[in-house]
């Protein structure tokens, strides 16, 4: 008997035949500077096609797109940015994402089209995409400005998730922080502003970290936050009662994972802490699809994954830690709290 399928619904399968595309259309507005010209202030099809050296009927029909996705608006012919395109998709904007935005249009994007070869190795594509070796990211961030704006595009997402990362657990009891890989030091300032006796350390390789003083140093909270340069993998950690991994432990191997935890486990006095931020994934996998899209995406860039609470709980258990609490928050990023067990 021949199977009924007039009643299924397409809108799934058309949605995400367009979901490429409409990524595209973003990352081409932040690509050919569209966001930046009218960050001027509104401007006319042909004044924008005249700054930006563009085909007049082609980028007419980009824009009339970027207003279709609600990035852009048009009112008498007059193209301007929208309040979400000024916060997040111009280099005047502190919490601009642009510089992830160029690296997902530049390197991610070529990258996932080699999803399925990823899926049947269970390795990432950077030499399939790129004929490139590791470490990944030497080959795109060949220049200081070029890193500088990859950290400020994860600037971004740090300055979304981290307040609510520090604010899932009373950290009150403790007394100094150390962010290990902390990029741009978003988690130390967030850190800083909920606790106010806190005091913070953020460390990272030194080729980082000229951001990371910039933007502290710009902070209310300059004075109780130190930036040091290491590597958390070879140097000594810096000393503290409650240690940060924001992010971090999704980009490495099960090989590489016990290392630096039980390197952190011996650093921290008993009754100290290790939070780390990453997106928990549910325990049979089926969500959320935020953790489910970046899995696939350390898969084809990375050496790792994302992980469900179980996973984090087994690994940090084995590196000696007693308590681990999860805590899943309303931002795109998760908390786990591990604790070191007072012996």
């Amino acid at each position: 008997m021949a199977k009924d399928i007039t009643t299924a619904d397409p809108t799934i399968v058309l949605e995400l035949l367009a979901a490429y595309r409409r990524s595209k259309v973003m990352f081409a507005g932040v690509e050919l500077g569209i966001f930046d010209a009218l960050d001027e202030g509104e401007k006319s099809l042909e004044q924008l096609s005249l700054q930006l050296s563009c085909n007049v009927e082609a980028l007419q029909r980009l824009l009339n797109a970027l207003v279709g996705v609600g990035l852009i608006g048009k009112t008498d012919d007059r193209y301007a940015n929208t309040d979400v395109a000024e916060t997040y998709l111009t280099q005047s904007s502190p919490k601009r994402f642009t510089g992830y935005i160029k690296y997902s249009n530049d390197v991610a994007w070529k990258l996932w089209g080699n999803l399925e070869g990823a899926i049947r190795e269970g390795t990432h594509r950077w030499q399939e995409t790129f004929g490139w070796d590791g470490p990944i990211f030497a080959n795109f961030f060949k220049t200081e400005g070029a890193l500088k704006e990859f950290l400020m595009g994860m600037n971004g997402f740090g300055v979304l998730s981290s307040p609510y990362v520090v604010d899932a657990f009373d950290l009150s009891g403790f007394n100094m922080i150390a962010d290990l890989g902390t990029a741009s030091g978003h988690m130390v300032i967030a850190a800083c502003q909920r606790y106010p006796h806190l005091r913070a350390i953020a460390f990272d390789l030194p080729e980082a970290l000229p951001l990371a003083a910039e933007l502290i140093a710009k902070s209310p909270y300059a004075d109780r936050i130190e930036v040091m340069a290491g590597d958390f993998f070879k140097d000594p950690l810096p000393k503290a009662d409650l240690y940060v991994l924001g992010r971090i432990l999704h980009d490495w191997s099960i090989e590489k994972i016990p290392t630096l935890l039980k390197k952190i486990y011996e650093a921290l006095p008993p009754g100290g802490g290790l939070l780390i931020a990453e997106k928990i994934l549910l325990e049979d996998g089926t969500g959320p699809s935020w953790g489910q899209m970046q899995d696939l995406n350390m898969l084809v860039c990375t050496e790792g994954q994302e992980r469900t609470l179980s996973q984090y709980e087994c690994l940090l258990k084995a590196a000696g830690f007693g308590e681990v609490i999860g805590c899943r928050t309303t931002a795109p990023i998760d908390a786990i709290l591990a604790i070191k067990s007072v012996r």
